[in-house]
């Protein structure tokens, strides 16, 4: 990363500088399609509604609409998923008038509902591509991302869904009908699922994990940034490698699952995109619409439930002192947001537990990436203060979970197997970063269900400090460590008058073999 007087530029600095080389005629276009907003490098903020006041521009496809197809479907819940569902996709070139119809029959599927087109205009001058460039290419690359959200919806239903455009209306011959599910009203369901992995990329063994998600079928899915690696280097800089079309591959790779299970994404440094926007996440809200309800503006930082579980994204870039590209960029609001949100859940009798997802790791011995002490300062006193049951972070690529933690340190031993009390013994962090893209390692021996180790020693953590400095931490709470590719499996099943409520969580190979079992009880 580039430096001034010694100091390393922030990734709002670094976008300044780039846009100052760079036309911003070239590279920053907006226009419409089919009546709905484009937007280019300042992109539409996710929660943002089509715009209806820009004129149609005038038919640019160099293919008619009959002969493209959308592709890449992946669907995500808004803030009360049992009445709202945006359904995303992609399409290969400008089309007329896309749209979406749903209905509760796949033969029945009503009015075509007008979808939100959003582009990403991409030089081709600053990429590297992975694959060969034939000669004649054109200098940039246009990818067109479209949303529909649905509102109002029924609880605890099964709806069916198509995709198209003018020149293509799959309705009535059942061509790519998938269906998604609605959560049932808070206090009226039964007991669900739900997955988690982080870094997953592209590739065989992320299409592995993906396929175990869509076998077990949970209402939703987590993903903890770090997702397609597009972005290879990661660093938030202008000169990272980067292929904007490793996200084609990216979403086509996911759609068998995607398309029908909500897939809630957490930003990872990744995802740190500096020619786009100046907070880097440009192409993140041209690609995704999450709830994003933390203030006005914010990306990939929000909060919703699921019946009786209150969950949280966070953006750990904003903390992160090892990769400090947009180093406190949310000049305090994030914390604040996180504050507020976590006092208002745990006053909220109708939810049992917390589970906080992001991508740095709060604590973790895996040398690779190291844990992030920014969180460790800011965050874990206040998980700590409302009881937070589950953390579930990304980043190293490997399975590790700690004995529960409180103030830092373990208050007892929790073996696979066994049952932690939160309100009691602390806050359980897991590590879930094997969703593909390729494994770290251990400084010590790994240790999971039916190949436990002597494990009772310390291990050595690795934290860098604001100024950017390395040093190493004897700890003793990792109790579970596993290096492969794996995801994070969650059963909850709610209190009656004579039980408890109970969270299982458990960790999955790419072929369903658990490495790891724990329940919170509340």
């Amino acid at each position: 990363m580039r430096e001034t007087s010694g100091r390393r530029l922030t990734l709002a600095e670094q976008h300044e500088q780039y846009t100052a080389r760079y036309s911003r005629r070239a590279l920053f276009r907006a226009g419409a399609v089919g009546g709905a907003a484009l937007a280019v490098g300042g992109v539409l903020p996710a929660t943002a509604s089509a715009a209806t006041n820009l004129p149609t521009p005038k038919a640019v496809d160099k293919v008619a609409g009959s002969s493209l197809r959308p592709f890449g479907r992946h669907i995500a819940f808004g803030a009360d998923p049992s009445q709202q569902v945006v359904v995303s996709w992609q399409v290969p070139a400008a089309v007329t008038a896309p749209f979406i119809r749903i209905g509760t029959s796949p033969t029945d599927l009503g009015q075509a509902i007008a979808a939100e087109v959003r582009t990403l205009t991409s030089q081709l001058s600053w990429q590297k591509p992975t694959e060969d460039e034939p000669l004649i290419k054109p200098k940039t690359v246009v990818q067109y991302y479209l949303h529909a959200r649905l509102d109002q919806l029924v609880p605890d239903t099964t709806y069916y869904y198509v995709v198209g455009h003018q020149g293509y209306d799959p309705a009535g011959r059942l061509d790519g009908v998938a269906t998604f599910h609605t959560a049932p009203a808070v206090g009226k369901g039964k007991g669900f699922g739900f997955t988690a992995f982080g870094d997953q990329g592209v590739g065989y063994n992320a299409t592995a994990t993906t396929t175990l998600i869509a076998g077990l079928s949970p209402a939703f899915h987590l993903h903890m940034g770090d997702l397609s690696y597009a972005n290879s280097s990661g660093g938030g800089d202008t000169t990272d490698e980067y292929d904007a079309r490793i996200w084609d591959h990216f979403f086509n790779q996911n759609e068998p699952a995607a398309a029908q299970i909500p897939w809630m994404m957490a930003i990872g440094n990744h995802e740190m995109e500096p020619w786009y926007a100046a907070d880097g996440y440009g192409g993140v809200r041209a690609r995704f619409s999450m709830p994003d309800n933390a203030w006005s503006g914010s990306t990939g930082i929000y909060s919703w439930r699921y019946q009786n579980v209150g969950l949280i994204s966070l953006d750990g870039n904003d903390i992160c002192y090892n990769t400090p590209a947009n180093l406190n960029y949310t000049k305090g609001k994030q914390l604040a947001f996180l504050k507020n949100t976590l006092k208002a859940m745990r006053a909220d009798a109708t939810i049992d537990f917390i589970v906080v997802y992001f991508h740095q790791c709060l604590y973790s011995t895996c040398q690779d990436n190291g844990a992030e002490l920014g969180a460790q300062q800011q965050w874990a006193p206040l998980f700590d203060q409302y009881k937070v049951d589950v953390v579930l972070n990304g980043h190293n690529h490997i399975y590790e979970r700690t004995d529960p933690i409180r103030a830092g340190k373990a208050t007892r031993k929790l073996a696979s197997g066994d049952t932690v009390t939160p309100a009691k013994d602390g806050t359980t962090y897991v590590v879930a970063g094997g969703g593909g893209g390729g494994i770290y390692k251990f400084p010590g021996s790994d240790t999971y269900m039916g190949h436990e180790t002597s494990n009772d020693g310390t291990q050595p953590m690795k934290v860098s400090d604001e100024g950017g400095h390395d040093k190493t931490i004897k700890v003793t709470w990792s109790r579970v460590r596993y290096t492969g590719y794996c995801l994070v499996a969650v059963d909850v099943v709610p209190g009656t008058a004579t039980t408890p409520a109970k969270m299982t969580v458990r960790s999955l190979t790419e072929d369903g073999t658990a490495v790891d079992q724990f329940t919170v009880s509340r």
